[in-house]
């Protein structure tokens, strides 16, 4: 059994920063892609920034220059540096994960309960 459970969501003020993190547990055998996803209300859910497990990342248009995605495989952990942030960052992020497990042949892809980032004007 698989679980994402993410972390350090909260109330900043703009222009403020928060790190968000997210812990892979179970009988996991590799994870390919880690990644973050965003839900703001009434919109679409949206990628906000990945990483593979040999350091390549990306990042939406929007928070480019602001957030930074990393990854601490020996943890099974990524991480989402976010710093200026905006009103329009609030959201609720989720994390996400193809998960290979042990004795199992294929990926599978795993979220999170997701963590709730709210920034104040």
């Amino acid at each position: 059994q698989v679980q994402l459970v993410e972390s350090g969501g909260g109330l900043v003020q703009a222009g403020g920063s928060l790190r968000l993190s997210c812990a892979a547990s179970g009988d996991i055998f590799s994870i390919s892609v880690m990644g973050w996803y965003r839900q703001a209300p009434g919109k679409q859910r949206e990628l906000v920034a990945a990483a593979t497990s040999d350091g390549s990342t990306n990042y939406a248009d929007s928070v480019k220059g602001r957030f930074t995605i990393s990854r601490d495989n020996n943890k099974n952990t990524v991480y989402l540096q976010m710093n200026s942030l905006k009103p329009e960052d609030t959201a609720i992020y989720y994390c996400n994960a193809n998960i290979k497990r042990v004795w199992q042949r294929l990926f599978s892809n795993y979220w999170g309960q997701g963590t709730q980032v709210t920034v104040s004007s």
